[in-house]
């Protein structure tokens, strides 16, 4: 059921200092919900005063921490963070992260958010990138799997939520029979979604926050960011 607010219109920033951020706005203009959907590229503090949710997209999580940094806004995402749904894609499931392993030399500058662990390439680098069919819980028509794009993508170490944050609700893991043969994170030849293996998890849901390893806004399927309107950005304003 859609939950209920009365907010005629949305405001859906999306991070566009360098990713894929037009694909999510392409895939945001395809919805068809009962709020309209205005949607803002963010690219000063400014920009994100508009926004009453965030999507930082695809692609490289050192490059758009150091262009955040330039453009002043490292400090003002952070505080955003706190307070409103923010939906990280691959190389924003890094930023969003609260600690990232296998960083570049000077580390990784993170905006926090999610109690959880991750680590860069962990699948392998760009040849490793590969695309796999996922079962992802509380989609519109669920038991239609949806295409994983797998570029580059973080693997989740571990979930360290502390006794006073959220919840998290692992939203689709990948069984590791689908991963590239030559990645070392995990062993390809098993074909299981082991429930204590937080590296099957390719995306999980703390609170206001969606985190996804993988890149929805490459495919055609809009069902992950109705999810995210739906389950993280309208019961934030209801």
């Amino acid at each position: 059921m859609q939950p209920s607010t009365h907010r005629e219109e949305i405001t859906i920033g999306i991070l566009a200092l360098q990713g894929a951020f037009v694909e999510h706005q392409a895939m945001l203009q395809k919805l068809s919900l009962k709020q309209r959907i205005h949607i803002v590229q963010v690219r000063t503090p400014e920009d994100l005063t508009k926004c009453d949710s965030l999507i930082i997209p695809g692609g490289e999580s050192t490059t758009i921490a150091l262009l955040a940094r330039l453009a002043g806004l490292l400090g003002p995402l952070r505080d955003f963070v706190k307070v409103k749904p923010v939906w990280g894609t691959c190389a924003g499931a890094i930023l969003l992260a609260q600690a990232a392993e296998g960083t570049k030399k000077g580390g990784q500058e993170l905006l926090g958010g999610m109690s959880v662990t991750v680590m860069r390439n962990g699948f392998g680098s760009q040849v490793e990138s590969f695309e796999a069919p996922l079962e992802v819980e509380g989609l519109r028509d669920s038991d239609r799997p949806f295409h994983g794009v797998f570029i580059r993508a973080p693997v989740v170490l571990s979930l360290d939520p502390s006794p006073s944050d959220p919840a998290i609700e692992i939203v689709s893991r990948i069984s590791t029979a689908l991963l590239p043969y030559n990645q070392t994170t995990l062993l390809p030849d098993e074909d299981v979604r082991d429930p204590r293996d937080p590296s099957t998890i390719v995306a999980v849901r703390q609170g206001r926050h969606l985190l996804t390893t993988f890149h929805p806004e490459l495919t055609k399927d809009d069902r992950f960011h109705e999810y995210f309107i739906q389950r993280c950005v309208l019961p934030s304003l209801s």
